[in-house]
């Protein structure tokens, strides 16, 4: 799972490549990139941080590496809940501020507000959770919030179906490719969340603060 997710990820990892590249190299100002060099910091501070969530997320569904490297799902989980608010809230500040591109309308900004925030609040709870030692319900939004982090893997997916069929997409069409990425992974991440129960934990000591949990918690006690 943790190599099927990283690929899922590499697709919007390389575009974002690209354009921290343009904006560090010098690249001719366009009518498509003007707005990223008007103001830099919120795209670069989202294409760091979305890349470092993916990428640390991804190990975080890997219950064998999490056996082996105990301490693994509580360090990764304090990189991985502040690097998942800044990806939301500069995903958030750029559908705000910056000028829309061609083709995004007010439809596309409205799930991209609705998306960016539940990304948040998905994270807080999760966060507030594993606070109060609630390891289900930590797991649960945990794997909510890295599932709409990802959406721009799937959304590569979705767009691409259109391309090959009907060509490119108008701007109600691609609001709508656009949400059904969010929404797929919110899918897949619900079927993930209840497909299995979590382990039962002991010993308060052992419960990780923070993170995103796969199959039940790492450096815990199980009974059974």
């Amino acid at each position: 799972m943790p190599a099927a997710l990283v690929v899922l990820s590499a697709v919007p990892m390389a575009a974002g490549a690209v354009r921290l590249t343009e904006l560090t190299g010098g690249a001719e100002i366009t009518s498509e990139n003007a707005r990223f060099f008007a103001a830099p910091l919120p795209v670069v501070l989202h294409i760091l941080s979305v890349g470092l969530y993916s990428i640390l997320g991804a190990f975080q569904f890997a219950p064998g590496f999490r056996r082996r490297r105990p301490a693994w799902h509580r360090v990764a989980g304090r990189v991985l809940v502040p690097s998942g608010l800044v990806a939301a809230l500069s995903g958030l500040w750029m559908t705000l501020f910056y000028p829309r591109p061609v083709g995004d309308g007010d439809l596309l900004a409205g799930f991209r507000l609705v998306f960016g925030s539940a990304m948040v609040l998905a994270i807080v709870l999760g966060f507030a959770a594993i606070r109060r030692r609630d390891v289900a319900r930590h797991r649960a939004w945990m794997i909510r919030g890295y599932a709409i982090g990802l959406g721009a893997g799937t959304q590569v997916l979705t767009h691409l179906f259109w391309f090959l069929f009907l060509g490119t997409p108008g701007e109600f069409p691609r609001a709508l490719l656009v949400g059904a990425g969010w929404m797929i992974n919110l899918a897949v991440a619900e079927w993930f969340i209840r497909r299995r129960p979590p382990r039962t934990f002991t010993g308060s000591a052992d419960v990780p603060r923070a993170g995103l949990t796969g199959r039940g918690g790492t450096g815990t006690r199980h009974r059974g």
